[in-house]
């Protein structure tokens, strides 16, 4: 259906069915046991960028590189920190000092034992404000990392840092790598984890293989081939052909005919990423709340999540994971209201057609240019100009992310279990993620605070309160979650066990083909 057809009759459409947690629609995976051996082929639906997992800043590379590298904790599927190249820690009663114990006999790609030297090294190389890493902030309360032996780290904190250790096990702040390694990361990644990287052709393929020193028990795999293929029906023959093993992101035009295919496997979960509407705070007029306001009163949020997903979503106003204790369920999305829209854009100063705009999109994401396509059509029923730019996923990054040369986008964020990660960073006014450049005195406040407090659903009160702030003030506008897909084919097992707790990363050790 055409965007303009889809306009014409959406006042008929309703919101999807809200879906539970976890993995859904796994069709009967390959037969017998695991076997080791083969090179599984994934199109992936996106394109790595900088391989540095401390500076890289999307998740879709990261995701590739959780295979390459463990960190020194991380989370079981309830979001229980544990233990991972530590084999133990100890948190001391007044939160000021963290002691690890590393695993004896963990071995980096290169060959060289893992030490204390290498945690060391690695954690002052994303505090280093001249490293550039994405999680630096995670370490601002760092007074010193000792290191008493080869397999002990001592961490000692200036003050109460409550959500360090989770910080640690999420987006690549804990990972571990070689002393002195940082100036070759970014095109050779070395790590400890389960495979070994060999060779990248930029927005072609990367190419890792099994290691069979892992600390963890060597992968099934002997390698995986990552076809970077961001067109998605060029994903879809691939797998519907055998080019490729496995996909992810299924055009969700075409999610329930693949659960009809025998040949393949599908499997869906929620959720997989959450998306908002981006206002660039530091440009006239979107520095007025009025008019950030009056933007989200133009969107009928169901009947976009219809529109650009498919149905393959819901609609949130909160980003945290919806079985989040922090998740706010107080909050709801903004109705449509043409009146009350005009009228703050009229004492904002702005009479009909005066107010112009450019949306920059990423065709990165097919669904972002469809949401774009159905968001102008309503500004414009609201007497707002706007045009849309289509940018590649390396001009969005370099435009609206680095310089931040943008008026109005969207982004979506793969859904963030750990609300430090999710709220300090994306709406702090330091925060690694503020692309916006929001400076809101209250975000700040409440985003330290949480912080210093230990108490987890006292913590989980303070961080609603910070949706409720970003929402009043319109600094964004939360639109979904969005499904993740997966399609593979019948002879790829360990399926089950693919998807992190996260819903974000991939966990390819225990993936095996059968021949």
């Amino acid at each position: 259906m055409k965007r303009r057809e889809f306009l014409a009759t959406s006042g008929a459409l309703m919101g999807g069915a809200v879906l539970g947690p976890g993995l859904h629609s796994i069709a009967a995976h390959a037969a017998d046991g695991p076997v080791r051996g083969g090179t599984l082929i994934w199109g992936h639906s996106e394109t790595t960028q900088n391989l540095d997992i401390h500076k890289t800043g999307t998740a879709s590379t990261v995701r590739l590189l959780q295979n390459v590298h463990d960190a020194i904790v991380t989370v079981d599927e309830n979001f229980t920190v544990i233990p991972s190249l530590a084999e133990r820690f100890e948190e001391s009663p007044d939160g000021l000092t963290y002691t690890f114990h590393l695993r004896p006999g963990v071995k980096f790609h290169d060959g060289s034992p893992m030490t204390s030297a290498d945690v060391k090294y690695s954690f002052e190389r994303v505090k280093d404000p001249a490293t550039g890493a994405v999680n630096f902030e995670v370490f601002n309360d760092v007074a010193a990392i000792e290191t008493p032996d080869d397999l002990t780290v001592v961490i000692r904190m200036t003050q109460v840092n409550a959500p360090f250790l989770s910080r640690l096990a999420e987006n690549g702040a804990g990972v571990i790598i070689p002393e002195d390694s940082g100036d070759t990361q970014g095109t050779t990644p070395t790590g400890a984890g389960p495979f070994k990287f060999v060779r990248r052709e930029f927005g072609n393929e990367v190419e890792i293989v099994r290691f069979d020193d892992y600390w963890g028990g060597a992968p099934y795999l002997d390698g995986i081939l990552s076809r970077e293929v961001t067109e998605p029906t060029v994903r879809l023959t691939g797998i519907q052909t055998g080019e490729m093993h496995l996909i992810n992101d299924i055009p969700l035009d075409r999610v329930d005919a693949l659960k009809q295919d025998p040949d393949l496997q599908v499997l869906t979960w929620f959720p997989l990423s959450w998306a908002f509407l981006n206002f660039n705070h530091s440009v006239e007029p979107f520095n007025d709340a009025r008019v950030r306001k009056a933007l989200d009163l133009m969107v009928d949020k169901e009947t976009l999540v219809q529109g650009a997903l498919w149905g393959q979503g819901v609609v949130t106003a909160s980003p945290s994971f919806p079985t989040s204790p922090t998740f706010n369920d107080a909050l709801t999305p903004r109705a449509q209201d043409f009146d009350a829209a005009k009228a703050l854009l009229a004492e904002a100063g702005f009479g009909p057609g005066e107010l112009e705009f450019v949306f920059k999109t990423t065709t990165n994401y097919p669904w972002h240019v469809e949401a774009t396509q159905i968001l102008v059509e309503w500004f414009r029923q609201g007497g707002v100009k706007a045009s849309v730019q289509q940018l590649t996923w390396s001009d969005w990054l370099s435009q609206c992310w680095v310089d931040r040369d943008y008026q109005v986008t969207m982004m979506n964020f793969f859904t963030l279990w750990e609300p430090d990660f999710l709220y300090y960073s994306l709406w702090h006014s330091t925060g690694a993620f503020n692309y916006r450049n929001i400076k809101d005195p209250k975000v700040d406040e409440l985003t330290e605070a949480a912080r210093r407090v230990v108490d987890p659903l006292e913590r989980a009160e303070i961080y609603k309160a910070v949706q409720k702030r970003v929402q009043d003030e319109t600094l964004d506008v939360v639109l979904w979650f969005r499904n993740g897909t997966v399609a593979a084919r019948q002879n790829v097992g360990g399926l089950d066990g693919l998807v992190h707790p996260n819903g974000s990363n991939f966990q390819f050790k225990n993936v095996w083909l059968k021949s």
